[in-house]
């Protein structure tokens, strides 16, 4: 990657979310575990950055209060996208998250109190010929992951929005780490009074998979992304972060051989629903700030 390119710097950042769902697969443990250990281990890393206590000392308590919720709702989207990717596979779960701009033309109009816009709303119904093909080129066993993927993606809508309306409040990286730290602690009650729950130590590998994820795939790609986007206008940069499921359903063929689990109906949807996906900017001019989450909350797509 050549330094100072901005265009290489945020497609980079673009591949590594899309190692996200690639670690989801490789990583034996439940998804709840994996998602709090993830939790747990990015926010311990932000913890150590003196910034990161500055920035949070400032921050008036209701603020803090409003990040924390937030930061519930990211671990119950990330929850759910490592469930679906656990019940189905990898290429199911990134295919569910480009379904992001369906939900996201119905959730931001009645979050920011702004009018629907009708090309929004058309490139959201333009995708259900997708979702049905993808339905239907699945095994029968792998349609209760692509129910949960779908919640996940109307997850990130929801606290996408209401990130984008908090995030120029403070800094980034205060708040990724005060939404993380939340979200662990949400996980951590949970584990705790779930019935057949329980704090599991990773094995050798989990524990070197789950140190990438957190490192490689989340403090990396967030840094570099927040240099890239101060150079990007928000088109190309949303351009860019469309392409994150596309990236994700590659890496999975190539490297998990999944498509052996699906039929041609399935890539047939998900060639609309990408299609779709990445015309989304082309189409709506008016481009929404790029907060992500299969990916970090400031600069993450709806990551993911």
């Amino acid at each position: 990657m050549k330094p100072g390119n901005p265009h290489l710097q945020i497609h980079f950042c673009v591949v590594l979310w899309g190692f996200t769902a690639i670690f989801g697969r490789l990583i034996s443990l439940s998804a709840l575990t994996l998602v709090w250990w993830r939790m747990v281990l990015v926010a311990v890393m932000l913890a150590l950055l003196p910034r990161v206590w500055r920035e949070v000392r400032r921050l008036p308590l209701r603020l803090t209060g409003a990040y924390c919720a937030i930061g519930m709702l990211i671990a119950l989207h990330w929850l759910t996208f490592y469930g679906a990717i656990k019940i189905a596979n990898a290429s199911v779960g990134a295919t569910c998250m480009a379904l992001g701009p369906v939900f996201l033309a119905v959730i931001e109009p009645l979050i920011v109190k702004r009018r629907f816009d009708y090309r929004e709303l058309l490139l959201g119904a333009a995708m259900i010929p997708g979702v049905i093909l993808v339905v239907g080129g699945v095994p029968t066993g792998m349609r209760l992951g692509i129910a949960i993927g779908a919640l996940s993606s109307l997850l990130v809508a929801i606290f996408g929005t209401l990130n984008k309306l908090l995030i120029h409040r403070a800094d980034p990286l205060a708040v990724t780490a005060i939404e993380l730290t939340a979200g662990a602690a949400l996980l951590t009650v949970v584990i705790a009074v779930m019935p057949g729950s329980s704090f599991v130590l990773p094995g050798p590998r989990d524990t070197v998979y789950l140190l990438i994820l957190a490192a490689g795939c989340t403090i990396v790609p967030f840094t570099l992304a927040l240099v890239a986007l101060r150079q990007l206008s928000a088109f190309a940069a949303q351009l860019a972060v469309n392409l994150e499921p596309v990236y994700a359903i590659i890496l999975a063929t190539t490297l998990l051989n999944e498509q052996r689990e699906l039929g041609p109906q399935f890539y047939a949807g998900v060639a609309i629903i990408l299609t779709l996906v990445l015309a989304y900017p082309l189409v709506v001019r008016r481009v929404p700030s790029t907060g992500h989450p299969e990916e970090l909350s400031a600069v993450e797509s709806a990551e993911r």
